[in-house]
């Protein structure tokens, strides 16, 4: 298994010739929650759906797949073409009639072209020369596949540095929301003082009363918990892309990010913080909507 995460839109292609048959093989990705193969193929080679399906397992982990088999048999050509000597006879017999009569002889182009005069042979093969077809035309299922995954992983090629920038703005967001989560704590208490002193500026024990209650209010607004989180979760997410396929995980992870981001938005008593907050939630969708690209 690769080192390197792959998309999930893709396209191979590839084509094949045996014993008289001709065919080409497509097989194209989308994105999907899980892996569904499709098949449509020629009449006849009952086996090759199935083996298209464990292709596609062996190699893929998710994405809706469409596979199709083209195929065509070679024209067997005029040499191959037998005359029914019994029903030319009857077209002879009965021209000559017709001649005696007045009628134009009829010429031998118009006598072979009438129906049934000549005969194509019957396009059986025997089982050996029918098994060796179908064997070819499952190697070229699998070499489809095979382009199909190179397809996929440089889609992965194209959307690695993509995520690992929003990556890297979320980490740089969260180390901005710890900074000025210090100053809410400030922000909070000299917020509180002010409003109690405006209130009651001559309470006994305003002092003790505005220290815990500014305490309280400190404590409530403390977002120091979903920082560290979406610390650890900007580390899974780097660990993730070098382990992959890592799409169901990452699809999970960005959940997460998402209700750490609401918590902080929630718990923020400064316009600074929920500034960052919001900017952190902006960049986590732009983030989900490429990872779901990932398989």
């Amino acid at each position: 298994m690769s080192n390197q995460i792959s998309g999930m839109t893709g396209f191979g292609r590839a084509d094949g010739a045996e014993g008289g048959w001709t065919w080409s093989v497509e097989a194209r990705s989308v994105n999907g929650r899980n892996l569904e193969v499709r098949f449509r193929g020629p009449p006849g080679f009952d086996t090759l759906e199935r083996h298209a399906k464990a292709a596609g397992q062996a190699r893929l982990s998710r994405g809706q797949v469409t596979v199709g088999v083209q195929a065509k048999r070679a024209d067997p050509g005029a040499a191959a073409l037998k005359v029914n000597e019994d029903i030319l006879a009857r077209y002879l017999t009965l021209a000559n009639q017709l001649a005696e009569e007045g009628a134009t002889p009829p010429s031998a182009d118009g006598l072979l072209s009438l129906r049934g005069v000549l005969e194509a042979p019957e396009e059986e093969d025997d089982a050996e020369a029918r098994a060796a077809v179908e064997a070819a035309m499952a190697a070229s299922i699998d070499a489809a596949f095979d382009a199909l995954k190179i397809s996929r992983e440089r889609e992965g090629a194209q959307l690695l540095p993509v995520i690992a920038d929003f990556i890297d703005r979320i980490e740089a967001l969260v180390a901005q929301a710890e900074t000025e989560a210090v100053a809410q704590t400030d922000a909070i208490r000299e917020r509180f003082t002010r409003r109690m002193t405006e209130l009651a500026p001559d309470a006994p024990g305003l002092a003790d009363r505005i220290f815990l209650e500014a305490a309280a209010l400190a404590t409530k607004a403390d977002v120091r918990e979903e920082l560290d989180r979406l610390t650890a979760h900007v580390a899974s997410a780097r660990a993730l892309l070098k382990q992959p396929p890592a799409g169901r995980k990452l699809d999970f992870l960005m959940q997460e990010f998402m209700r750490e981001a609401n918590t902080l938005c929630s718990k923020s008593a400064t316009t600074a913080l929920t500034g960052i907050g919001l900017e952190l939630k902006a960049v986590i969708e732009q983030l989900r909507e490429q990872v779901q690209n990932v398989e």
